[in-house]
């Protein structure tokens, strides 16, 4: 796997939750470790929920509602697809949350072999 592989799944996801959600992160960053795939994701609140996290209650709404999001994407197999075709692998489980005092999202996705960068 290369630097090439990367930028491929980074694209991939940028892709899928520009779909999704209507916009992709500013930035992400993707390391292979053994079977898992993890991506840090900056940038990822729209113009909305960065004018609702201005209160509390804002904050755990957005939370929340990008938490089971995020989990909903996941879930579609079309997405699930896409991303075992690439990797040459089938993913076993995900795990993914937001903080969005920082709007930096982590995905770690766990494949059922070694990712070879």
């Amino acid at each position: 796997m290369t630097k090439n592989m990367e930028h491929q799944f980074n694209m991939l996801l940028r892709e899928i939750r520009k779909e999704y959600v209507g916009n992709g992160p500013k930035e992400i960053t993707t390391r292979f470790v053994g079977p898992w795939v993890i991506s840090e994701m900056k940038g990822n609140l729209t113009n909305v929920e960065k004018f609702m996290i201005g209160s509390t209650e804002g904050q755990k709404m957005v939370h929340e509602a990008r938490t089971k999001l995020v989990k909903d994407i996941y879930q579609d197999p079309t997405v699930m697809k896409k991303l075992e075709e690439l990797m040459q692998a089938k993913i076993l489980s995900i795990y993914t949350d937001i903080n969005i005092d920082i709007d930096t999202a982590m995905t770690i996705f766990v494949f059922d072999k070694l990712i070879q960068p």
